[in-house]
C-alpha cells in the first residue's frame, strides 16, 4: 500500500500538529521514547530511517505476520515513529524509539511485576517519556507494591508515564494508569465525542486526558497498514505530541531552566480544551479534558518560542493527587488487537543489561517430564527405618543427590525468588559455568540448614545479565533469563556469623546473653529493612549501588559493629549519584543512617560507601566513611 495522501494522515487528527512537528523537525533524537507494548516488525517500510530498536535485557520474539501481539505493537509504535512519506507517518519520527516487551504471547497479558520490570528498564536506558498502551482493572486504582514502586521511582527520575485509560466503557480505574504521576488517556470519536468503550473515573478527572482513538492508521506486521481503534491506539498520540513539546523545550537557548517531562504532562493538563456539554455525564467521561495543542502551546507561552509561537509553563498548576488503582492487558478495544510482547533484539549502551539483585535461590523442573526424570534418578531415601521413593521437591534430598551428580544441575531451571516470587532465572555460563553450578548447590544447601546454624545463608545476592531470552517454569509463569558470567559478587548473607562477631566487637570480649539478644535484634530489623521495605529488580545503577553495599555491610560486619552493638538500628538508606569517580565510572554514594530507639536524642550515625556499578561485579572506591549528625 502507498503513502497516504494528507487526508489520511493521524497527523490531521489534531488541529496544530502539522504545525508542530515541522517547528520541531519531527521531534529530536534527544528525547527517548520508551515503548512497553509488543513485538515490533522493524523491517516495515514505515520504520526505515528511525531510530528504533529494542532495550538489550527485554524479551524478545519475532514479530511475525498475523500474531495478534506484533499487530497491537507494530501498530502502536508506527503511530509515533512512522517516518516521512511513507504510509504511516508517525507523530514523532525524529525522536529516539526504544522497545520493551512484557506480554506473555501465549496469553497476551502480563503480570505487573513484568509491567514494573519494563519500566525499571526504561529509566536504565534513559527514557524521557514511556508509552503503555496497556493496563489492569482494579477495584481501588491501586497497583501491587512491585508496580507502585516502579511509578514512584519512574516519577523521583523526571521520566513521564502515559497510559491507557482502559476499555471497559465503565466509571473504572485502570493500573498503571490510575497512579498520580501518569498521564491517562482516554478516547474520543473524530467528532471529539467520547468513545463508548473508553473508561472514566474520579481518579482521571485530575491526572487524565483525551485523545482521538477511532479508526487511528499504523503499521501491519509483515506489511500493509490497517485503522483500528481503543484507548492502547489514543495513547500514543498524546505521547507524540509530548515527545515534540520536550524536544522544543530541549531545542530552546534560554537562561532559564529546561522543562522536564513531567512539566511536558503539566502543560498538557493544563492546555486541555475543556467539555462544553450541558450533560455532566460526557463532560465525566472527557475525563480532564481533551488534547489540545494550540492551548498547551499558550500555557508555555512565556518560556520558549515554537515557530510563530510561543510557549511556556507559567500558570501551569500541576495535576493534584489522583488514586492509583494480576495481570496487565493491551488497552485497545474491539475490533481492536490485545497486546503482547517480545520485539526483536537490537543494540543497546554497554552495561544497560545488568542486574545485581537481592533474594533466595530456588528451583524449578518446567516440566513434568523432567520432574520425573529426576524422580527416577535420585536413589531412594531412609524415613524413620522405611525406605521410600524420593522426593525431588525435598530440597536436602536434591542437594545430596546433586553433591554427588553436579552435572545434574545443569538440568534444573534455577531461580532467584524475591518473597517466594521467582523473578529471575539463572543460567550460568562460560567458563566458570562448573564452578557457578558448584556455587549454585553449595547455596541451596546452605539455605535450608537450621535456622540457627552458624552457616545458614538467609539471602543471596546475584550478578548476571539480562539476556532477552525466558523461560516458563512450571507454574507457567514466564521469567526473565539471567545469565551469570562469574562466581564473583554470589555472596550468602550468613547472619548468625555476623551476630557472633559484632557480639565479639561491643566491649572487645564476648558479652551477656542479653547484650547478644539485643544486637541480634537489631540485626534481623537491619536485615528485613534492606530485604522487604527497599526490595528491588536489581536493574537501576542506584538499586545496584544500594544492594552491593547491604551485601557488603554483611561481609564487613565489623563496620557496622560499633552501631549494632550500641543498640542502633537502621534509619534510612540514600543514594545519589557520587561527584568524585574515575571519568568511565557509573558511582554512586550510599549512606546508610542509623539511630537508636531507645534515646531520640542521641546523635545518628552515618556510613557512606561509594560503589562503581559500571561492571557486573560492582565495585567499592575508596574507604567506608562514617560520621555522627544530628538528624
Amino acid at each position: 500500500m502507498g503513502a497516504l495522501g494528507i487526508t489520511g494522515s493521524n497527523i490531521d487528527l489534531l488541529t496544530g500538529l502539522r504545525a508542530l512537528q515541522e517547528a520541531t523537525g519531527g521531534g529530536s533524537p534527544n528525547v527517548t521514547v520508551a515503548v512497553i507494548d509488543g513485538p515490533v516488525d522493524f523491517t516495515h517500510e514505515v520504520f526505515v530511517g528511525a531510530d528504533l530498536r529494542t532495550a538489550l535485557g527485554a524479551m524478545s520474539l519475532p514479530a511475525d505476520a498475523g500474531n495478534k501481539m506484533a499487530e497491537h505493537g507494530t501498530h502502536v509504535a508506527s503511530i509515533l515513529f512512522g517516518q516521512p512519506g511513507t504510509a504511516v507517518e508517525g507523530i514523532c519520527p525524529r525522536a529516539r524509539g526504544v522497545i520493551i516487551p512484557v506480554y506473555d504471547a501465549a496469553t497476551g497479558s502480563a503480570p505487573q511485576l513484568e509491567v514494573a520490570r519494563a519500566i525499571e528498564l526504561a529509566i536504565e536506558e534513559g527514557a524521557d517519556i514511556i508509552n503503555f498502551s496497556g493496563g489492569q482493572y482494579s477495584d481501588t486504582g491501586e497497583a501491587d507494591q512491585w508496580l507502585s514502586e516502579a511509578v514512584v521511582r519512574c516519577a523521583e527520575a523526571g521520566v513521564l508515564l502515559i497510559a491507557a485509560a482502559g476499555n471497559d466503557g465503565c466509571e473504572c480505574l485502570h493500573v498503571p494508569a490510575a497512579a498520580a504521576t501518569a498521564l491517562a488517556v482516554g478516547a474520543v470519536d473524530s467528532a471529539g465525542e467520547p468513545m463508548d468503550f473508553s473508561n472514566w473515573g474520579h481518579g482521571y478527572t485530575c491526572n487524565g486526558i483525551t485523545a482521538p482513538g477511532a479508526e487511528i492508521l499504523g503499521a501491519l506486521p509483515g506489511g500493509g497498514v490497517t485503522r483500528l481503534s481503543g484507548t492502547s491506539f489514543a495513547t500514543p498520540m498524546v505521547t507524540g505530541v509530548a515527545a515534540l513539546l520536550l524536544s522544543a523545550a530541549r531545542a530552546a537557548d534560554l537562561e532559564v531552566p529546561l522543562l522536564n517531562s513531567l512539566d511536558i504532562r503539566d502543560i498538557l493538563l493544563a492546555g486541555a480544551a475543556p467539555c462544553t456539554s450541558n450533560n455532566p455525564n460526557v463532560c465525566q467521561r472527557l475525563l480532564s479534558g481533551t488534547i489540545d495543542i494550540e492551548g498547551a502551546v499558550a500555557a508555555m507561552s512565556d518560556a520558549m518560542v515554537i515557530g510563530p509561537s510561543v510557549v511556556s509553563p507559567s500558570g501551569v498548576i500541576p495535576a493534584g493527587g489522583c488514586g492509583c488503582g494480576g495481570d496487565l492487558a493491551a488497552a485497545s478495544s474491539e475490533p481492536v488487537v490485545s497486546a503482547s510482547v517480545k520485539p526483536s533484539m537490537a543494540d543497546a549502551p554497554d552495561g544497560q543489561n545488568i542486574v545485581y539483585a537481592l533474594g533466595n535461590l530456588s528451583y524449578d523442573f518446567g516440566t513434568e517430564a523432567r520432574r520425573d526424570s529426576f524422580k527416577q534418578l535420585m536413589p531412594p531415601v531412609e524415613i524413620n527405618g522405611d525406605v521410600v521413593p524420593p522426593n525431588p521437591y525435598d530440597a536436602r534430598q536434591l542437594v545430596a543427590y546433586l553433591a554427588d551428580n553436579l552435572s545434574e544441575a545443569r538440568a534444573l531451571t534455577w531461580t532467584l525468588n524475591i518473597e517466594l516470587t521467582p523473578v529471575y532465572a539463572l543460567e550460568p555460563t562460560g567458563a566458570f559455568g562448573a564452578d557457578l553450578y558448584s556455587r549454585l548447590v553449595e547455596i541451596l544447601a546452605a539455605e535450608i540448614l537450621a535456622e540457627g546454624d552458624k552457616d545458614h545463608v538467609q539471602r543471596v545476592s546475584i550478578p548476571g545479565r539480562l539476556t532477552g531470552n525466558t523461560v516458563r517454569l512450571f507454574s507457567g509463569q514466564v521469567v526473565p533469563v539471567l545469565q551469570l558470567e562469574n562466581p564473583r559478587g554470589m555472596y550468602g548473607w550468613k547472619h548468625n556469623e555476623l551476630i557472633s562477631q559484632a557480639a565479639l566487637a561491643v566491649n572487645g570480649r564476648a558479652t551477656a546473653t542479653a547484650d547478644l539478644n539485643t544486637i541480634q535484634d537489631n540485626l534481623r530489623g537491619f536485615l528485613d529493612r534492606v530485604y522487604y521495605d527497599l526490595r528491588n529488580l536489581g536493574v537501576l545503577s542506584s538499586d545496584r549501588a544500594i544492594n552491593f553495599a547491604a551485601t557488603n555491610a554483611f561481609q564487613a560486619a565489623m563496620v557496622f559493629s560499633e552501631a549494632l552493638g550500641g543498640g542502633m538500628q537502621l534509619e534510612t538508606i540514600e543514594s545519589e549519584l557520587s561527584p568524585f569517580a574515575r571519568a568511565d565510572a557509573d558511582a554512586w554514594d550510599v549512606k546508610m543512617k542509623f539511630f537508636d530507639p531507645e534515646n531520640t536524642r542521641r546523635a545518628r550515625r552515618v556510613y557512606r560507601f561509594t560503589i562503581d556499578v559500571s561492571e557486573l561485579m560492582p565495585v567499592s572506591l575508596g574507604e567506608v566513611r562514617s560520621w555522627t549528625t544530628a538528624i
